[in-house]
């Protein structure tokens, strides 16, 4: 039996990334199991071998198993998939410390930030479980491609070099291919602040100001996040790689992004409420303006398109007059 066989995974959290990647782990050879608090929804999962709400129409592996037990999902657990919304994820992890197991590599594949109090997903799972292995998933990756068994490329951070290899280990195959870090701080800080400039992005889309004036937020809006990140301890080449450039990319111009998606409904005048109920999914951008603008504060950076962001979502300021007071900075010295 492989070492891939023997690994046993538990998934929790089963929208579609979630989803994708219990299908992908699983289609490796690992016994996963994924747990969805929604009891009909795991039962649907587990009976039909397909994902209805989140991923209508892939069909997954049969030895996938999915519930809504907990103590079931994680029960002899060599790793443990954090995959749920991260503005709820604190309160998880507080509320079910009990059930999880300490011996697990707890592996976090969500992005952005506790909402009032801006703590990251590692200092997450530290505070509630104590000092436990961690490692980080993100790149530039949609579920659906995912899910499709398309070609693509992550990056997996963890402070423990082994614990990195061993949950790139889980993932590769010969479509998909890791590359592991020990920048965990800022792996996280772009997978988060990548949100906040889609959501500009899709709003200076939304306004037909093209393609070079995004090519500008990417670039500007890049340099502020590596800013902050090297302020925090993190190191430069984390936001070049695939956790930064290549999540920031791919969520500023492809429409399966949620945020960019949000930007787009912003620039035709819809409302924060009426544009999130129209994606229907979270929507991480908007806590991630919030406490992006938090940090920014607490360590002396000026970070001006996630400021503007912030202030459209919550301080009403219309979004072209956002984007006329970017227009309108004095320009420094790039270098």
């Amino acid at each position: 039996m492989s070492d891939a066989a023997r690994t046993r995974i538990a998934v929790l959290g089963a929208g579609s990334w979630g989803t994708a990647l219990a299908s992908l782990l699983a289609t490796n050879g690992a016994q996963v199991r994924l747990w969805a608090r929604d009891a009909e929804q795991a039962q649907a999962i587990d009976r039909d071998h397909q994902n209805a709400r989140y991923l209508p129409g892939i069909a997954l592996p049969e030895t996938l198993r999915a519930g809504s037990d907990l103590a079931w999902a994680v029960e002899d657990a060599d790793q443990v998939w954090l995959v749920l919304p991260t503005k709820i994820l604190g309160e998880f992890l507080a509320e079910h410390a009990a059930t999880l197991p300490r011996s697990a590599i707890y592996v976090t594949a969500s992005k952005g930030f506790e909402p009032g109090t801006g703590r990251r997903i590692d200092e997450l799972v530290a505070g509630a479980l104590g000092d436990v292995s961690f490692a980080v998933v993100s790149g530039p990756t949609f579920a659906i491609e995912v899910a499709h068994g398309r070609p693509a490329a992550l990056a997996v951070g963890s402070r423990d070099r082994a614990v990195a290899e061993t949950v790139a280990d889980a993932l590769r195959n010969d479509h998909i291919r890791c590359y592991p870090s020990s920048d965990v701080v800022g792996i996280e800080l772009a997978g988060g602040l990548k949100n906040v400039l889609a959501i500009a992005a899709g709003v200076s889309d939304g306004f037909g100001f093209g393609a070079n004036t995004r090519a500008a937020l990417i670039t500007r809006g890049l340099a502020e996040i590596m800013r902050l990140g090297e302020a925090m301890g993190a190191r430069m080449e984390t936001f070049t790689g695939l956790a930064g450039l290549g999540d920031l990319v791919l969520t500023c111009t492809d429409d399966h992004s949620r945020n960019r998606q949000f930007g787009l409904r912003l620039a035709k005048g819809e409302s924060v409420e009426a544009a999130v109920a129209g994606i229907g999914q979270a929507v991480e951008g908007i806590s991630a303006a919030r406490e992006g603008h938090r940090l920014a504060q607490a360590h002396g950076q000026e970070m001006p398109i996630t400021e503007a962001v912030y202030r459209v979502l919550y301080e009403g300021l219309p979004a072209r007059e956002a984007v006329a007071e970017l227009l309108s900075r004095d320009p420094r010295p790039e270098d």
